[in-house]
Parts: C-alpha cells; structure tokens; sequence
C-alpha cells in the first residue's frame, strides 16, 4: 500500500503543476496581445557573438543585430566568409568583428574567447549557430564525420558558454541563444547525427535554463530556435513532403525578435510547437512510416532534393 504522505506530495505537486500550467498559459495569451514593439528589449551597445556568422542564417542575423545597435562579433572556419560578414554590417553602418575560430577545438575556442574580452569587451549575447549536417544513415557515415557534426551541432556550446557565461552570471544579465531544430524534437531517417546532435542542443538549452533559474540567476535569459529546413547553404534544394521550406531573412528575422522579447523557444513556422506534444502519443510503429521504411526509398521521405539525395551533399557551416 502506498505512503498516504507520498500520496498527498504527489496531489500537491500535482495540482501546483496544473495552476502554474493555466498562469503561463494565460499570461502567454496576454503576451500575445501586446505589440512586439513594445515587448522588445534594446540591445544597443551590447556586445553580440554570433557562431557560424560567416554565412546564411548566421551573416543576416549580424546584419539585423547591427542595425539594432549591437556592437556583433562573427567567429567562423571561414576567413573569406568572414570579412564578407564585417565588409557587409559595416557597409550598412554596424559594428562588427571577425574571427577565424574551429569550434571543435576547445583551446581555440578559449583562446579566442580570450582575445574578444581584450579587443571588444565581454558578452552580452551568445548566439550557438554554427552547424554542419552530413545527411547519411548510419552504416554509410564516416567516424570522422560523425564526430564533427557533434563537435559543432552541440559539444562545443560548453565551450563557448563556460567561456562567457561566468560574466553574465556575475551580472546576473546576459542571453544564450542556441539555434537547434525540428529535428531536435522529431526523429527523421536518413539524418542519424544531425538529429541526435541537435537534441543534444536541446537538452543543453534546457537543461541549462533548469540550471539557471535553480540559482536565481533569472536575468540571464536563454532561447532555444527549432525551424523546419530553411533554404540555406546547408539545406539548399531541400524540400520537406509536409512542411513549407523557409525563407532565410525571415528565420533571421524572427530568431532576433525571439532575442529581443527573450522567448523561451521559438518554433518555426510557429505552430510547431505543437508537433514534440502530439510526438510524445505517436505510437512506434507510426514513427517508423512517417519516417520512412528502412531499405527503400522512404528512407529519405521527409527531406527530398531537386539536385540529389541528401546523402550526396557535403558536410558544410551555415
């Protein structure tokens, strides 16, 4: 027979649950309500690292933070990229600082980090954007490659975020964004890696939230972005049999207004969100026909290329 104390701990956390529930519901409806002009915060002098900024996703939003004032800061692997991405901010009338850094190498990562505290000042927000996607299944994707997309997809947010977090915790004020994916949320064949890493990025974005908000630290705000494929150099071509391909200014767009009003998770398009809530009551078996029968040409159902199979695209930085 069940403890009557336990009994009654569960009833009361229980209940508390279900109140809190209908508080943030309501309040999310409140929120709603109120224009996001006057819900944004004003970034203007902060100073902003943006991972991957060298190109795609990763370039507009340094050009959108900069027009909002921000001091931006790109790292990438590629130099060309870059300069492209301060020749561009600066062009516009931003501020904006590049560096050459392998995020899978954590003394570069620190390193790096280092010389941005010297040359610009600390961080006020972190952007985690970089990432790479191989798009193989299992059995045809190299160790290396696999390794790789773990390293950028979602090992090296701890370096990054131990290398800027401890002033923001002092503060008790700062921002960690963590641009994860749908594929975070939902298992699609044919992307073993990719997935796998980027619910790893989830759980370091939730459970980091869990983390901070345990310490008090609640001025230090995090957000998590899930899209669906976005037309991008990572994607480029890609089509998805039941969801609409999205426009990269728009994603941009949307991720620096989901900074600006300190959104929790952003789901994109937005009624996303409540695909992880009817995916947790999908049987196995439905899993594996939406994602496709293994052996055939299901396999790569959900994700479709004009120019070729997913597996023939190269690993590359967005």
């Amino acid at each position: 027979m069940a403890d009557p104390q336990v009994v009654m701990m569960l009833v009361a956390r229980l209940l508390m649950w279900m109140v809190a529930t209908v508080y943030f519901f309501l309040e999310s409806l409140v929120l709603c309500l109120i224009p996001r002009s006057y819900r944004r915060k004003d970034i203007k002098g902060n100073v902003v690292l943006v991972t991957g900024g060298g190109s795609g996703i990763g370039r507009l939003m340094c050009l959108k933070l900069a027009a909002r004032g921000a001091v931006v800061v790109t790292w990438d692997v590629s130099e060309a990229g870059n300069e492209e991405t301060v020749r561009q901010v600066q062009a516009a009338g931003g501020q904006c600082h590049g560096y050459v850094v392998d995020l899978c190498d954590r003394q570069a990562v620190y390193a790096a980090a280092t010389r941005l505290k010297q040359e610009v000042g600390h961080v006020d927000i972190l952007v985690n954007n970089a990432g790479v996607v191989t798009g193989k299944n299992i059995m045809e994707s190299p160790d290396d490659s696999i390794q790789r997309t773990f390293d950028v997809n979602a090992i090296c947010h701890f370096w990054t975020t131990k290398a800027f977090l401890g002033h923001m915790l002092a503060q008790n004020k700062g921002h960690i964004v963590t641009i994860a994916s749908m594929a975070g949320k939902m298992a699609c064949s044919g992307l073993v890696d990719y997935c796998a890493s980027k619910y790893a990025a989830v759980g370091f974005h939730e459970t980091l939230q869990a983390e901070l908000k345990a310490n008090g630290k609640d001025g230090v705000k995090t957000t998590c972005v899930c899209p669906v494929v976005i037309s991008t150099g990572m994607f480029q071509g890609a089509e998805s049999k039941y969801f609409p391909t999205l426009v990269p200014d728009f994603v941009a767009g949307e991720v620096v207004d989901a900074i600006l009003m300190n959104t929790s998770t952003l789901y994109l398009p937005n009624y996303m969100w409540l695909m992880p809530s009817a995916d947790a009551d999908v049987p196995s078996k439905v899993h594996g026909h939406a994602g496709g029968n293994p052996g055939n040409e299901g396999a790569h159902e959900e994700l479709s290329w004009a120019g070729g199979r997913l597996s023939d695209l190269p690993g590359c930085l967005t």
